[in-house]
């Protein structure tokens, strides 16, 4: 059976709803930076989705192809996340999404080195004859965070990340959002297919002792 990483770290995945304390390592992704609304139809954001799932697949699917990846074993391509900030703002401010900047991800298995996700990238791009320059090997050690899973539409957001501060606070930590540590979603539902209200969503900030 395919390894599925939302089931084996079911700790960094599927918390619960209430707020929780994890320390996230280091991990590596497939990254495209951009800014931008993320509803816009023909937005960076949508163009980057594209971008990040055809280097994801063109790596899950080279089992079948000439470029054999050492240490290569099945999996479930694992889920789209995205870390956001807006310049001035501690976490993210829903009402004005004009100004979102974001690094868009799917993490990568550990077999994958930078060699192999370069075979990757210029494979997909021939194989979509497209650019794909945008992508990116991005290594990132997140570290100490507050999560939650937030069960509803991205814009309800708020009452969620609310509930974490407090959580976060009573436990003597404090919000330590910087240039370099940011407000993370991971989206376990294709909000193309499901209500809003049902939607499932990872949120986590990071912290630090008082």
């Amino acid at each position: 059976m395919a390894f599925d990483y939302k089931k084996e770290y079911k700790e960094f995945y599927m918390p619960k709803g209430t707020p929780s304390i994890v320390t996230v390592p280091k991990m590596n992704y497939i990254a495209v930076r951009g800014s931008g609304n993320p509803n816009d139809e023909d937005g960076e954001y949508k163009q980057a989705i594209g971008l990040l799932y055809g280097t994801a697949f063109t790596i899950k699917m080279s089992k079948k192809g000439d470029h054999q990846i050492d240490g290569y074993f099945d999996y479930v391509v694992p889920p789209l996340e995205g870390f956001w900030w807006q310049n001035g703002v501690v976490g993210v401010d829903y009402a004005h999404k004009d100004s979102f900047q974001w690094i868009s991800v799917i993490r990568l298995p550990d077999f994958v080195t930078k060699e192999d996700f370069g075979w990757a990238v210029r494979e997909a791009a021939a194989k979509k004859k497209q650019d794909f320059s945008k992508v990116e090997f991005f290594t990132y050690d997140e570290g100490l965070c507050v999560q939650c899973m937030h069960i509803g539409a991205y814009d309800d957001e708020p009452a969620t990340v609310e509930a974490m501060h407090r959580f976060m606070e009573e436990q003597g930590y404090v919000l330590d959002i910087t240039e370099t540590r940011y407000h993370h979603e991971i989206y376990l539902s294709d909000a193309r297919k499901v209500a809003p209200e049902k939607l499932k969503t990872v949120v986590r900030h990071p912290i630090r002792r008082a």
